[in-house]
């Protein structure tokens, strides 16, 4: 294997690897990589890796053995086990148990006949049709990356990386499954008094409504526990969106002098250590805080050199597919799929990631058959709930409608609370669990 040392940077990540050794150890460790050998045996017919295993990636693993178990299906995820992100905020008001988000990978593995690996990717050669991990690399004749998100801290704090992991630590932003969850519902039932800042990023993020759902979660433990203290959103936008009058009403309703809505709050500087937060509508002093910074597409896209560019030639922070095969457009054999995707009116959520799972499973395994397969649309379904005692949600669909070239949303919107639509949330959610899973 002849490579550059440029090539082996990149063959080992601009992530978590290279960027945290020295130059030298750097070099060796990509050096380490690109000879590394091969983890499997050659494909004896067509193998498709899947790099991630969250919504999306647990979907398209499932469903392209049902399309045909002949397919060799590989699942690759760094976690050992799962930790769904949707829910988790009425996990953090202790609504449900943590065992309602925990679910394992090897059950589905078995059942349904795909190999699930627990690792790390350490490096992407598509001209080779290789993923690396420690264990060797893998080769495939399909690729779907499927890695979720990244925090974009450079936005806030540019190449201060010690500043960034303060953030991060002290204030973590819950929205990637793991400890920062645990972190922050020990940091909202601790806390005794003062303002407890949430920050809503700019431009796409995963799951739109979840700052704010979120905030009324946090502001039901403030009120069920006598604090005294407010929520304060600082959102870059002008309004609430989506189920902007839904959150509005609980936050009057139930809240009233617990939460304070703050639009067009575009932050200009973070100090994490004086605990001050500088924005377009003023400063804001924090007893403590739920700081989140820009999402962009995870580390893999980013690995696979799959980043649109915008006009300028300057990377946008999210994939570059096309939007109705959600094939890479730099590369047919790869697909983009969940939370990575831009330059479409999606939003990041669960619910869209398992319905664009399905469908890239559909073309994959169409694909492999020399089978024209006309995918359909996504759809997407959110509930959020915004009281604790009653359980009260709100909710939003969505269909989507190719007209013109361009693909339309369809919303339907219930912005009036009930237990009706919490006990949906709940319903909803074994559901998916049952079909990634069960």
């Amino acid at each position: 294997m002849s490579v550059s040392r440029r090539d082996l940077f990149k063959l080992a990540g601009v992530g978590a690897l290279v960027s945290a050794l020295p130059s030298k150890s750097s070099f060796a460790a990509a050096e380490k990589v690109g000879k590394m050998g091969a983890m499997l045996p050659p494909p004896k017919g067509n193998r498709v890796v899947v790099c991630g295993g969250g919504w999306a990636g647990l979907t398209v693993a499932k469903y392209l053995k049902k399309e045909d178990p002949n397919i060799e299906v590989v699942l690759i995820e760094k976690r050992p086990n799962f930790f769904s992100c949707p829910i988790s905020n009425e996990w953090l008001a202790d609504l449900v148990s943590l065992d309602f988000l925990s679910h394992d990978y090897n059950q589905p593995a078995a059942k349904y006949g795909y190999k699930f690996i627990n690792a790390t990717v350490l490096g992407i050669e598509r001209d080779k049709k290789r993923v690396y991990t420690p264990q060797g690399y893998i080769e495939y004749n399909y690729l779907v990356l499927a890695p979720g998100i990244r925090y974009n801290y450079s936005a806030w704090f540019k190449d201060d990386k010690q500043m960034a992991e303060y953030a991060r630590v002290h204030y973590p932003p819950a929205y990637i499954p793991g400890s920062e969850h645990l972190a922050l519902k020990r940091k909202i039932w601790e806390f005794e008094e003062g303002d407890f800042v949430i920050t809503v990023p700019p431009g796409a993020y995963r799951c739109p409504p979840a700052p704010y759902e979120r905030a009324a979660m946090i502001a039901y433990v403030f009120k069920k526990n006598k604090v005294k203290g407010r929520v304060i959103i600082l959102d870059p936008k002008g309004d609430i969106a989506p189920k902007g009058p839904g959150f509005r009403a609980a936050y009057e309703q139930l809240y009233l002098g617990i939460v304070e809505y703050v639009p067009n709050a575009v932050i200009k500087e973070v100090d994490p250590v004086k605990k001050i937060i500088k924005t377009t509508a003023g400063d804001f002093k924090f007893a403590d805080a739920n700081l989140v910074p820009p999402h962009q597409a995870g580390d893999l896209v980013w690995m696979a050199d799959l980043i649109a560019k915008d006009k300028d030639g300057k990377p946008t922070g999210w994939a570059d597919q096309d939007p109705i095969t959600f094939q890479a457009k730099a590369d047919p054999n790869v697909f983009l799929v969940g939370d990575v995707i831009g330059g479409v009116p999606y939003p990041k959520s669960g619910h869209m990631a398992n319905s664009q799972g399905k469908i890239v499973a559909k073309i994959i395994a169409s694909r492999i058959k020399g089978k024209e397969y006309k995918p359909t649309l996504p759809d997407n379904t959110c509930y959020s709930m915004v009281n604790g005692d009653p359980q009260e949600a709100i909710v939003i669909s969505v269909t989507y409608e190719l007209k013109d070239g361009k693909i339309e949303p369809k919303p339907k919107v219930i912005n009036e609370r009930s237990k009706a639509l919490a006990d949906a949330t709940y319903e909803w959610a074994k559901a998916i669990y049952r079909d990634m899973f069960a």
